[in-house]
């Protein structure tokens, strides 16, 4: 533990975020104490992409590697566990885990990441991460000209139909349902040949995750081997929110520094971003961890 199971700065959340502040926290010699229950959001994800030197690699290799890193700096220690509340004191922070074991800490950062909110959908669970995909930026050259359909009825699904033109010419929009889009976004769809569906999806055919056919409630069919979707999602943890930290269309808001709205407390990677790639989380966990250091030597200079 750290000096008297008091910490400099304890992390919850041990994947790509959480262990970039961490090791930037290391380097400068602070106790800090990484608590994890290993649920990162990528975990349905085989491979990633996007993330120069690894790109391709299984998500699980990069995050084992990246402890091993760590485990080079002494000040740096790892509790598997899962954090239920936490409280301000007179001079931090006291972390309550789900145990009930408490540590004090001087500072908090938060990276505990979001959890999707799955549609009722029967085989959507089973093929998401593999056939059925959120970023075509981590995932649309494997899956380039490939008849492709997008699953939604707003903005996002309309955005992710014009960004997908980019790898494939054959895009379908599913709306399960009546689509909500404005006349000037149905009239650029089919300016660029991407049909709207409108009819009830009843379930996925899928094996082992890829996806096959898509049945319809009419029952009528779609084969088609891929599938986008932007679902909704909740934070991972309620923490920093009952703590008073602001949200902001449902992430924690931070600023470019990675710093909540309360005072000694940060977030960073997918809990306060919409940018859901391994390198986007790296960076934001090196801008926190440099800049809980600042904050801490500023306090004690």
């Amino acid at each position: 533990m750290g000096k008297g199971n008091r910490f400099d700065v304890i992390i919850i959340g041990g994947s790509y975020a959480g262990l970039s502040a961490g090791i930037a926290l290391g380097r400068a010699g602070r106790e800090i104490l990484i608590i994890d229950n290993d649920n990162p959001c990528n975990k349905c994800a085989p491979r990633a992409h996007n993330f120069i030197t690894w790109d391709g690699a299984k998500p699980g290799n990069i995050l084992s590697a990246a402890k091993k890193d760590l485990m080079n700096y002494p000040t740096i220690k790892f509790k598997e566990g899962k954090a239920s509340a936490a409280k301000q004191t007179e001079k931090g922070f006291e972390l309550i885990l789900d145990n009930g074991e408490r540590i004090d800490t001087k500072k908090l950062l938060f990276t505990t990441g979001i959890t999707d909110i799955m549609p009722d959908i029967k085989g959507f669970n089973e093929c998401w991460g593999t056939s059925v995909l959120h970023c075509p930026y981590c995932h649309g050259y494997e899956m380039k000209d490939k008849q492709t359909a997008v699953l939604g009825s707003n903005i996002k699904a309309f955005d992710l139909c014009m960004v997908l033109t980019q790898w494939t010419k054959s895009t379908l929009l599913l709306t399960d349902g009546k689509a909500k889009l404005t006349d000037e976004q149905q009239l650029k769809l089919k300016k660029h040949h991407i049909n709207i569906i409108e009819k009830e999806v009843d379930h996925f055919e899928h094996t082992k995750g890829e996806l096959q056919t898509i049945h319809f409630k009419d029952k009528t069919r779609l084969t088609i081997p891929v599938m986008y979707a932007k679902l909704d999602f909740k934070q991972h943890c309620d923490i920093p929110e009952k703590m008073g930290c602001r949200m902001k269309d449902g992430y924690i808001d931070v600023d470019q520094c990675q710093k909540t709205s309360l005072y000694g407390v940060y977030a960073a990677g997918d809990n306060a971003s919409q940018g859901r790639t391994i390198s986007l989380a790296v960076a934001a966990g090196t801008v926190a961890g440099m800049m809980l250091n600042g904050e801490l030597s500023s306090e004690s200079f």
